[in-house]
């Protein structure tokens, strides 16, 4: 039974605004999105079907949306709707609750097996919670009270049909505006923290034109290539600063447990660490949503992982509250240099157990490192049985993810660029046992630090160096003498004991790529630079690599 009030005032522009951080392009003329001539060009196509047994009291109604573009095709009882639905691939339809015959509810359920994806809006007068529920469990998109006006089914069309499309044009417009004010901040930057909020900033965008057009995403790699260019000159200058004791020394790798880890034990918390190797700040940004419902994040920081960012010397550093050289000095047993063939990171929890005795603190930590699904399993069961102060839990899937890209052609295919890379992280969490493992956490009551030992970059650009044998494999850095590469295009370090690293010889030097590039040797350059072009690369000097997310959550429901 139809019930419309009349109302045939044009509807008003919907916006949508986003909550970002900071930060135009050239001006472009974009027409309105409401404008006639754009909705008819863009919905001429959209066939919307409307169900109601006094169809012919809707006229108005129907005259309304036909002249902003769309089609509306018209059923008077729920047989007919159904047989519709069987004969033509709508885009939306509007289903009177209450029809003679087939009611609603039974007409929802068939055309639910017909056209499952078809968004279905039921017009119903009545508010009984059970009618709502049923509605509601036969998975309506959304539901309208009578009397229904014009604008309320213009505005539930834009926001099941159309709302990508806004929120697509709005995005982009926002960051058109805001691009000379980041591309300024990004030129102008001179500290560690300013380029902490451009790689926030940076990453919100790498996340909210994840579906713009290839133009819009080629000119955000284009901004954060100008950021890391500029970064990889502030690392030149300041890392031997960095790595000093002092007031002014930034949270690094070796701090994190001892600023961030132990005054939360002290408090009297449970706490757990979750290291995700090869962890970014976009990715985090991109599985956030997925956490909100359980947990309050109480703080977002940025840590800078050390030189080199990788496994060996980054996450040593974490768990033994370290600088490398001071591991291999102080703990030569717990040590494994680049050419040995055993795991670099077998001693993590031994270096853990160091840590703590050395503050002096009397907690117990139990120390798990998760490399498969199965393991991961076993620990959620094994959950309820551990109640040390401090779990330490390493999970190496997006590490692993991150290498089967690089490894597998399957795999550079799902994940071919920096969008398809952050869908597949947070396909792979939804669906992950590291999802129910966090789910379980939640129901304690604890702290989640959640962080890493270091990110990763999409590497572009080879650059060539000359090393004997022994020189290590890593693409993004290299260890030994005598080595020969142009020093404009790597960053040296060629004192490694005044920044915390081993040196197996005296006239041992670390050599950095920096911003996109990738290191390869004048043997066989070619097939090299052509096998690891486009590949996800650490070890290096960026920000990707570098400045990672430090993530401190509480529990919602306890």
């Amino acid at each position: 039974m139809a019930i419309f009030a009349a109302d045939t005032k044009t509807a008003p522009a919907a916006f949508i605004f986003i909550d970002k951080p900071i930060m135009m392009l050239p001006a472009q003329h974009t027409p309105h999105p409401d404008t006639p001539c754009v909705m008819k060009t863009a919905n001429m196509s959209t066939r919307i079907l409307w169900a109601d047994d006094e169809i012919e009291l809707l006229r108005p109604a129907i005259m309304f949306l036909e002249q902003r573009g769309y089609q509306i095709h018209t059923a008077t009882n729920g047989a007919d709707a159904v047989q519709m639905c069987r004969e033509t691939p709508f885009d939306l339809m509007f289903l009177d609750e209450n029809m003679p015959g087939l009611t609603g509810l039974e007409v929802l359920a068939d055309v639910k097996r017909i056209l499952p994806t078809m968004p279905v809006v039921m017009i119903t007068k009545s508010e009984e919670e059970n009618i709502m529920d049923q509605a509601i469990g036969g998975k309506i998109a959304d539901y309208l009270i009578k009397p229904v006006r014009p604008n309320q089914l213009l505005l539930a069309i834009k926001k099941h049909l159309d709302s990508r499309q806004i929120v697509n044009q709005h995005t982009t417009a926002t960051y058109r505006e805001e691009y000379p004010d980041i591309a300024h901040v990004i030129s102008h930057a001179g500290t560690l923290e300013e380029f902490q909020s451009i790689h926030r900033t940076l990453s919100h965008w790498q996340i909210e034109l994840q579906s713009a057009d290839e133009s819009m995403r080629e000119l955000l790699r284009m901004q954060q290539a100008d950021a890391e260019k500029q970064f990889a000159r502030l690392v030149r200058d300041r890392y031997t600063a960095w790595i000093r004791p002092g007031n002014q020394q930034p949270l690094m790798s070796q701090h994190v447990i001892r600023d961030h880890v132990l005054p939360l034990c002290d408090a009297g918390k449970e706490v757990f660490l979750v290291v995700i190797d090869n962890f970014r700040y976009d990715q985090w940004l991109a599985i956030r949503p997925m956490l909100s419902d359980m947990f309050i994040q109480q703080q977002d920081i940025h840590c800078l992982s050390l030189l080199p960012t990788a496994t060996q010397y980054a996450r040593n550093a974490l768990f033994s509250g370290l600088l490398p050289g001071d591991i291999m000095r102080l703990h030569p047993d717990l040590w494994v240099d680049e050419g040995d063939e055993e795991s670099k990171n077998q001693h993590e929890g031994q270096l853990l157990e160091l840590q703590l005795k050395r503050s002096g603190r009397p907690y117990q930590a139990d120390y798990h490192k998760i490399n498969d699904s199965d393991q991961c399993e076993r620990l959620i069961q094994r959950l309820p049985q551990l109640h040390r102060p401090l779990h330490a839990i390493v999970l190496n899937f997006i590490d692993m993810l991150s290498h089967s890209r690089t490894e597998s052609r399957m795999m550079r295919e799902l994940a071919g660029d920096e969008a398809a890379y952050l869908s597949l992280t947070r396909s792979w969490f939804r669906h992950s046992p590291t999802y129910r493992l966090l789910q379980q956490i939640a129901t304690r009551d604890c702290a989640l630090v959640l962080t890493t030992d270091h990110g990763t970059i999409r590497v572009d650009r080879p650059v060539k160096l000359q090393g004997d044998r022994n020189t290590n494999t890593n693409l993004r850095y290299k260890i030994g003498r005598n080595l020969a590469y142009d020093t404009h295009q790597l960053f040296t370090i060629a004192n490694p004991r005044q920044v915390g690293l081993p040196a197996p010889q005296l006239s041992t030097s670390y050599v950095f790529a920096t911003q996109h590039d990738f290191i390869t040797y004048p043997n066989n350059y070619n097939h090299y630079a052509s096998q690891y072009r486009n590949t996800f690369q650490h070890g290096g000097v960026s920000m990707q690599e570098m400045l990672i997310p430090l993530i401190i959550l509480t529990p919602k429901n306890i």
